[in-house]
């Protein structure tokens, strides 16, 4: 018979766990706590850890930034769209790919997984000036290519997996039945996918949302450009507005962790069968 483990044995993988919480949430936390002091409890000396004289003042300067409203409108739709976008393509392809063979498959997968770790920045020279060529710098729309490029391999990487798990048999018996493939795939694969279809979604949601040194060198004018840039505009002739900074880092992040919150669990579950599939 094995023998219990000590106290010591289970104690220390709650310990580990608990300081790597504590190190992930506190900038969270330090980060809406301190949009919500005020001005001289942010630039104290001693720092106040929890913020007792609330105030909406850092929100309300925010918000009546400059075309935050447009920025708004310029971050939900390129984001929106470049997710549609991908999904949509890496869907179809992913289909292909699990189900089909053709010549040069293998390679082709190898060029995504590389295309996923190749880092973008390598890039930025190439993609402006194919953009500045076509005449397409301050627009939406060399944006939303763009993001849909940084998310696609991966989303197809992850739907593959998916996709290669679910079992012929279900396909060949929905067209046995009379459906064709297309019918078989929207009636059979596609609600089956579900939960990858949230994770990649959730993943290149976050990825094109938090996106800063793209959308800084194509678009300058100030009516194109989206959220991540509005954040670093605080600042004044005595320095940086860290409550509003703060403040807009809150209502940055406040979407993004609604939609983890919302796709939490499927989430999860869809990136850890997708890593392990396939």
């Amino acid at each position: 018979m094995s023998r219990p483990r000590s106290t010591l044995g289970r104690a220390w993988p709650n310990a580990v766990a608990l300081v790597l919480f504590v190190g992930f949430v506190f900038p969270v936390y330090w980060m809406f706590a301190t949009a919500f002091k005020p001005t001289g409890d942010i630039i104290s000396e001693n720092p106040v850890w929890f913020p007792v004289d609330f105030t909406f003042e850092h929100f309300t300067t925010a918000v009546t930034a400059d075309n935050f409203w447009t920025l708004v409108r310029n971050s939900v739709t390129v984001t929106v769209l470049a997710v549609l976008f991908s999904l949509v393509i890496a869907l179809l392809a992913s289909f292909a790919l699990a189900r089909m063979r053709f010549k040069g498959r293998r390679g082709f997968i190898v060029g995504f997984m590389l295309a996923q770790m190749a880092p973008w920045e390598v890039m930025v020279i190439a993609i402006y000036l194919i953009v500045r060529d076509a005449d397409m710098l301050n627009s939406l729309v060399p944006l939303t290519v763009f993001y849909m490029m940084m998310v696609l391999p991966f989303t197809l990487l992850t739907l593959r997996g998916f996709v290669g798990a679910i079992p012929k048999d279900l396909e060949e018996s929905a067209m046995v039945d009379g459906c064709s493939r297309p019918q078989a795939f929207v009636k059979v694969i596609l609600p089956l996918l579900a939960p990858g279809l949230m994770s990649t979604s959730l993943f290149g949601f976050i990825t094109a949302w938090n996106e800063f040194p793209m959308v800084l060198i194509l678009n300058k004018q100030a009516e194109a450009q989206t959220l991540p840039l509005w954040i670093s505009k605080f600042q004044t002739v005595f320095g940086d507005d860290w409550g509003a900074t703060m403040a807009a880092s809150s209502l940055f992040a406040i979407p993004i962790l609604l939609l983890f919150l919302f796709l939490q669990r499927k989430a999860v579950s869809g990136l850890t069968a997708g890593a392990v599939k396939g």
